[in-house]
């Protein structure tokens, strides 16, 4: 009984200090400029637990670097979703989107447009 007991300990313990505090991830994030950019990132950086958000304006990629002690993916996307931007997972409400620079909206077809040269 005390072996079991031994190895139920080991065994969450492992489990506990298994999460890294160094975690890089890598999204996509809708955005169309370095404004957008600066938004995505403040965002992303403000959400607890993050140590870097670098986001990409040709390729929409946020590259994080993360402590998953004190955060996860999803909160980090639903930070950047409540400033207007869009992630795979999780998509910026009406209003959070609308509050946006007009040159960010990047869900009209001629702001793309505009920021493709």
């Amino acid at each position: 009984m005390k072996k079991i007991a031994i190895v139920l300990l080991l065994f969450v313990t492992t489990i506990t200090f298994a999460q890294n505090k160094n975690a890089k991830a890598s999204i996509e994030v809708d955005g169309v400029c370095l404004m957008c950019k600066e938004r995505i990132e403040k965002a992303a950086i403000k959400a607890k637990g993050v140590k870097s958000a670098i986001w990409n304006v040709k390729t929409h990629e946020l590259k994080l670097i993360y402590d998953e002690r004190k955060t996860n993916l999803k909160a980090i996307q639903q930070s950047i979703a409540d400033v207007g931007h869009d992630t795979k997972e999780i998509k910026a409400t009406d209003e959070a989107y609308n509050s946006v620079h007009p040159c960010c909206l990047y869900r009209d077809k001629e702001v793309q447009d505009d920021h493709k040269n």
